[in-house]
């Protein structure tokens, strides 16, 4: 079992992010010692670990928190979930590919750049009048 403070360090999370997280409802089953100390066992640990990945993923804490009662309910909302997955793996692949069109655009800016700056071509820019 873990203290609060040990579930953070085992989770990678703030005191206040464990602490909301909790109040939120997000982490179901937490035991309390005999000070009333929540105290974190090994799956509690593991669904903050998921918690923190659904939240990377985009994850709203709304929609963490249907996807956490559709996995309450069982082996019968896995299609719900992977429907839920799904969406945010859509979202995912569309920023991969905004990434991609930005990284892109900076490569191309910096050619432009080194070959203004190595003499291989004159400077054009589409905000000012350059001299011939």
């Amino acid at each position: 079992m873990y203290t609060t403070k040990e579930a953070c360090e085992q989770v990678g999370i703030s005191y206040e992010t464990l602490k909301f997280y909790c109040k939120e409802g997000l982490v179901p089953n937490v035991k309390r010692d005999k000070n009333n100390y929540r105290k974190f066992d090994e799956k509690n640990i593991a669904w903050l670990k998921g918690i923190q990945s659904l939240r990377k993923c985009g994850m709203s804490i709304k929609d963490i928190k249907v996807y956490m009662n559709y996995c309450l309910k069982g082996e019968s909302t896995i299609p719900e979930r992977k429907e839920m997955l799904d969406k945010s793996k859509d979202f995912l692949l569309k920023q991969i590919e905004e990434i991609s069109e930005s990284i892109n655009f900076i490569n191309s800016k910096q050619t432009f750049y080194d070959d203004v700056l190595s003499g291989k071509i004159k400077y054009i820019s589409n905000l000012i009048e350059v001299e011939d």
